[in-house]
């Protein structure tokens, strides 16, 4: 499954989030909130059980950091997936990191 072609995007009232529909009516998704035009919080990774360990979660980090660069943003991340994924990618990912 590729599972950057399914991610999608919306902005909610206090940032935005990222999801993929999954078979099961829950959504894979990440968060984030808002703290300035250049600066977001990453705060929660959720994948349910059954799709666990295919990848979803990685691939909406990834999305999370083209979207990042695109924009100009930088990234705290909180949410502790999310904070492993850009220690794992480091120095490669460095460039959003809010420090």
């Amino acid at each position: 499954m590729d599972h950057d072609a399914s991610i999608r995007f919306e902005t909610t009232p206090k940032g935005g989030r990222y999801f993929v529909p999954m078979p099961n009516g829950e959504d894979s998704r990440l968060t984030f909130v808002k703290v300035s035009d250049d600066h977001i919080i990453a705060d929660h990774t959720f994948v349910p059980v059954p799709y666990r360990g295919d990848g979803i979660a990685e691939a909406l980090v990834e999305r999370l950091i083209a979207d990042a660069r695109a924009n100009g943003w930088k990234i705290t991340p909180t949410c502790w997936f999310v904070a492993d994924e850009i220690t794992r990618h480091a120095p490669d990912w460095d460039d959003v990191l809010k420090r």
